[in-house]
């Protein structure tokens, strides 16, 4: 195997205003300060919040300003969530040199599809040798998914989802059985608080997976709680 530095993983729930971006981007923007970590991964829409109808967000936006500063500040790679053009929710990749689209998610739930249009294929990002596979929400529950997301050949399967409290242990499950299943560590970051959907109590407890499917490390359930750890 070749010699990579280890790398600091981190799962950050930060709390959010709905379809305010400004506000979230601030918050997010304190996340990756506070997570000191190589790779920040966020929610499901966690830029806007759970709210389906809300407008698509430009990689240009100028609003994304202070979490860009912060990415370029401490280093980091912030994977966050938000609706882009197209008709796609995907995963923002955010880092000093400004923002990207790194991944649109292939599996939505009914309501989702009312608007949403899934992508067509699974993503893989490189991060100082570490190769590092991207999900959302209902993808993390398919298992051709994960399979296809490992094929490309990956060392973290990252995530960022949306569960009520009372399905806490449905994230728990499928991070466990894509950790195991492919020898990959689990990344996920579950939004903490209330969102739209019908979402009043978030499950919170983002959490990093080893490869043997134990929990490495877990935030609370609370927003603005994070998990982070050093893999290599």
């Amino acid at each position: 195997m070749q010699h990579r530095t280890p790398l600091r993983l981190a799962a950050a729930q930060p709390p959010c205003v709905p379809l305010d971006v400004a506000e979230n981007a601030r918050a997010h923007a304190a996340a990756v300060r506070a997570a000191r970590a190589r790779v920040v991964v966020f929610p499901e829409l966690s830029l806007t919040g759970y709210e389906l109808q809300g407008p698509v967000v430009s990689v240009e936006d100028p609003r994304l300003a202070p979490l860009v500063e912060a990415c370029a500040e401490t280093g980091t790679l912030a994977l966050a969530g938000a609706p882009v053009a197209g008709e796609h929710i995907a995963t923002l990749a955010v880092t000093g040199d400004g923002v990207t689209i790194a991944y649109r998610k292939m599996w939505l739930g009914d309501v989702e599809a009312r608007r949403f249009r899934p992508g067509d294929t699974p993503a893989v990002l490189d991060v100082d040798g570490w190769r590092v596979g991207l999900a959302i929400c209902k993808d993390t529950g398919v298992a051709a998914h994960a399979a296809e997301t490992a094929a490309l050949g990956i060392d973290v399967y990252a995530a960022g989802v949306l569960e009520s409290a009372c399905d806490a242990a449905v994230t728990d499950g499928r991070a466990r059985r894509i950790a195991t299943t492919h020898g990959v560590w689990v990344a996920v970051a579950s939004f903490a608080g209330s969102t739209g959907g019908g979402y009043t109590e978030a499950a919170g407890g983002s959490a990093i997976w080893s490869p043997a499917g134990e929990v490495h490390a877990q935030a609370g359930t609370e927003p603005g709680s994070l998990a982070r750890a050093d893999i290599g």
